[in-house]
């Protein structure tokens, strides 16, 4: 299994965040997906999932309405999306397969001016 994460990096408050995971060696399409996100040495933070034929979405409470999750089966890729980040935002963003527990190495996202 092979996870990796693209699309961090520095990010002016207010713009916008779009991370994918680029997902290989296993059949994309069984599997549910999530999005974590840690600050520092804080536990990891359930950002959300998304069910294995990406018509369902869960969303973790404390980022309930900020974030989007999304995938692509063709591609097998999956996407996160924010539109406006705020101070809150800063995290190293990271993929999993549920089932399989495997984690991506995950993406740093600075917000600054």
């Amino acid at each position: 299994v092979h996870l990796v994460e693209s699309g961090g990096g520095l990010v002016q408050p207010g713009g916008a965040l779009r991370l994918s995971c680029a997902a290989s060696g296993f059949i994309f399409s069984d599997y549910v997906l999530r999005w974590f996100r840690q600050v520092g040495n804080q536990e990891r933070e359930l950002v959300g999932r998304i069910s294995a034929d990406g018509t369902t979405n869960y969303y973790g409470d404390a980022v309930k309405g900020r974030y989007t999750i999304s995938r692509d089966i063709a591609n097998t890729a999956m996407y996160l999306r924010r539109a406006s980040l705020t101070p809150d935002d800063p995290a190293v963003y990271i993929c999993n397969v549920r089932r399989l527990d495997e984690w991506g190495q995950g993406a740093q996202v600075t917000v600054s001016s």
